[in-house]
């Protein structure tokens, strides 16, 4: 009885679940908020909510995707119970962690892990286009523990002595057929399940030349959000497809089957996130 209970609650969920076209999120810049002075920080922060607490199974809290105009950022803070990597594509921005301050030049982030402190400024005379992911040990539960500094005119250290997250394409590596799919895909795991605390997982970081594909393939304990940084495509979630683009977020949950292919005239270029049910319970398996 409490077996049949339980695939009934999980059916209902299925049925429940928004068609694969809904689900997508798109960036939308008529959609941004100001924020002023954000954990005390400099100036202004201009931005959206792409997913919340309520988008996934896993402990994923929100992934906010937006614009630091330039004399903007988020003031140092620290996190307690979560997560959070502040991610930038273009420009760069000066990047602390832990009191000790940097400048990273686009596509990067750095890692704020649990228990630690961040915080990123913008010092030039150009927006720098901004991205947060947070993941927590509590699902929906956000922490923050604000150190009143908005950390300008700060001493710089010309290497960053913490976590770093680059999305180079030169450290990319050729991967045929990645899982059944046409053509050569260009792969790296950009952070390991070894730099978090929480379940986040890993960055992976993809590029698909035109005409190319992933094959269809799934994780049972992880989800994941796949985002577009540059060029458009198909996914393809079980049954469902979908056209993306540049700035589209695509969620895809436990169990689900995914593949993605790049019909557009140019690369396609992806930043997945994963977050593991339970940690260390990391499992690919390709579909034919």
């Amino acid at each position: 009885m409490m077996r049949l209970a339980t695939l009934l609650v999980l059916s209902g969920a299925l049925l429940a679940r928004e068609p694969l076209a809904q689900r997508i999120a798109h960036t939308d810049p008529s959609r941004y908020r100001v924020a002023k002075s954000v954990h005390g920080g400099a100036g202004e922060l201009h931005y959206m909510g792409l997913f919340d607490a309520q988008t996934f199974n896993t402990n994923v809290i929100f992934l906010h995707r937006g614009v630091i105009p330039p004399g903007g950022g988020i003031g140092h803070h620290f996190h307690n119970h979560m997560e959070e990597m502040f991610v930038i594509f273009d420009g760069e921005a000066q990047f602390t962690i832990d009191g000790r301050t940097s400048v990273l030049k686009a596509p990067a982030g750095a890692p704020c892990r649990m228990g630690h402190s961040h915080a990123i400024y913008n010092p030039s005379d150009k927006p720098v286009q901004w991205m947060n992911i947070a993941v927590g040990t509590i699902k929906g539960k956000y922490d923050a523990f604000d150190l009143g500094d908005n950390r300008v005119d700060v001493a710089l250290d010309a290497k960053p002595v913490f976590i770093t997250m680059k999305l180079d394409r030169a450290l990319a590596r050729p991967v045929d057929a990645l899982h059944g799919g046409k053509g050569t895909v260009s792969y790296r795991r950009a952070l390991p399940p070894e730099v978090f605390y929480t379940n986040w997982s890993y960055v992976d970081h993809y590029v698909l030349p035109a005409g190319a594909s992933i094959g269809k393939h799934r994780h049972e304990g992880i989800e994941e959000f796949w985002y577009v940084m540059k060029g458009s495509g198909v996914a393809h979630v079980n049954q469902e497809s979908a056209p993306v683009k540049e700035g589209d977020a695509v969620p895809v949950f436990l169990g689900e089957t995914q593949s993605w292919d790049n019909t557009g005239g140019d690369e396609l270029e992806f930043m997945v996130v994963g977050v593991a049910r339970v940690k260390w319970a990391l499992d690919t398996q390709t579909v034919k």
